[in-house]
Order: structure tokens, then sequence, then C-alpha cells
């Protein structure tokens, strides 16, 4: 309703300046969408319990949209600079480019790092788009089949994200809103708990940090929460 007493549509269609019914194109009803399907997709799998987003128009490659192939694992930004134009970099075009700890924890902030380049020996081969994933964020305006926002994120110990090793298959169906890793669920959790010991271990050598940066880490919620401070939403910190 607006302030004229009139519902929004009312006002759109009385509008002497149209050349169609504004009411029923600009805001479509859900049984005539502009398109037939959504440009974002949100996948779910052993990979991303919490979920994981795909901009499955900007997909160069539509074969990708259906695909499994090996990982080949960046732990974070700097080891995927070091190491992505590595001529002997065990990757072709059928890998999945897998970067970690770009999400709110881990980085820290979620920067938009998610668009991982293409090895440098297979763009000379002619290659233009591979299935990417990481628990960043990418711009709007930047192409690719690129999976972001995973969640739990790799930081986290808990995270089946985490634990995904180079050579590991991973399996993407967007049609199904499937993002899944194929290793059995008791491999998974074997390599969630060693992951677990060692993260407790190596914090217990940490210095505690102090400021801003320590209540961002301790506070921030995971992507499919907004990547907000936990105390500043309805329900308040746990």
């Amino acid at each position: 309703m607006t302030i004229s007493g009139k519902t929004l549509g009312q006002v759109l269609d009385e509008s002497p300046f149209k050349s169609f019914a504004y009411s029923r194109e600009v805001i479509r009803p859900l049984d005539n969408p502009l398109y037939p399907s959504s440009s974002l997709v949100v996948l779910r799998g052993n990979i991303a319990p919490n979920g994981a987003v795909l901009k499955a128009s900007a997909s160069k490659d539509r074969s990708l949209l259906k695909h499994s192939g090996p990982a080949v694992v960046f732990e974070n930004t700097a080891d995927m600079a070091r190491r992505i134009d590595d001529p002997d970099l065990p990757v072709t075009k059928d890998s999945v480019l897998v970067l970690k700890n770009i999400g709110p924890v881990g980085n820290p902030g979620m920067p938009e790092a998610g668009l991982i380049p293409l090895p440098r020996k297979l763009g000379a081969q002619g290659v233009s788009d591979m299935l990417r994933l990481s628990d960043g964020r990418m711009s709007g305006t930047a192409g690719g089949t690129i999976v972001l926002h995973i969640s739990p994120e790799s930081a986290l110990p808990e995270s089946p994200f985490g634990i995904v090793r180079t050579g590991d298959f991973i399996t993407c169906d967007v049609e199904q809103r499937i993002l899944r890793l194929e290793v059995s669920d008791e491999e998974i959790q074997s390599r969630v708990d060693e992951r677990k010991i060692e993260i407790t271990q190596s914090v217990v050598e940490k210095k505690s940090q102090r400021g801003y940066r320590d209540l961002y880490i301790r506070s921030v919620n995971q992507a499919q929460d907004g990547a907000d401070f936990d105390f500043l939403t309805a329900s308040g910190a746990e």
C-alpha cells in the first residue's frame, strides 16, 4: 500500500506514461517469471552442508554445470599466487580448482578473491573456463563457473571444505543443486577429527589477539547468515 491509498500495482497501471502493464511486467507473478530459471543457484552437499552459491548464468562453459573432476587445492591466496602458473602444476582442463581460507574468518573478511585465475599453461591451450570453488566472494561482473560462499568455511575446524585434498574428486550438478566431495562419510569424519586436533594444538601455541581483528574473528557469522557480527543480529550472540 502506498501513501495514495492504492497498491503499487494500481499506481503503476494508472500511470499515463506507460506502454505496457507495469504491474505485471516489472514485477512478474510466480507463474510468469522473466526468465525460466534463476541466474543464481544455491548448491548443497557434503562439502557445503550450509550451502554455496553459483552464478550459473556467468558460466562460460555450460558443460561445467554438471561436472566431476579431481581437485587441485590451494590453501590460501599466497599459495595460489605462488603455484597457479607453475608449469609443473598437476592440472588439466577437467580439474576442479579449490581455494581455501578466504571466508569471513579465514582471510579474515571474506574478500572478493573468489575469481580464481586459470593456470597459464591451460590458457595457452585455449581453456576459457574451469570449475572453481572457494569460501570467498567475487565481483558481480566477473564470469566463469565459480562456486562461492561455501559454508561452513574452510577455516573452521568442523568444515568439510577444509579437509579437501588435491586429487579428491568433486561433483557439481547445478540441475540437482548438488555440490559433493566423492569421499566416504567415514573418511570425511576421520579427516575432520584429525584436523580438529591439529587446529586445537596450533591455537594453544598462538598468542591471544586483541582489538578489532580479534572481535571480528570471534563474532562474525558465516556466509549464509550474512557474514555480519552475531551480536548485531535479532537473536544476538550465542
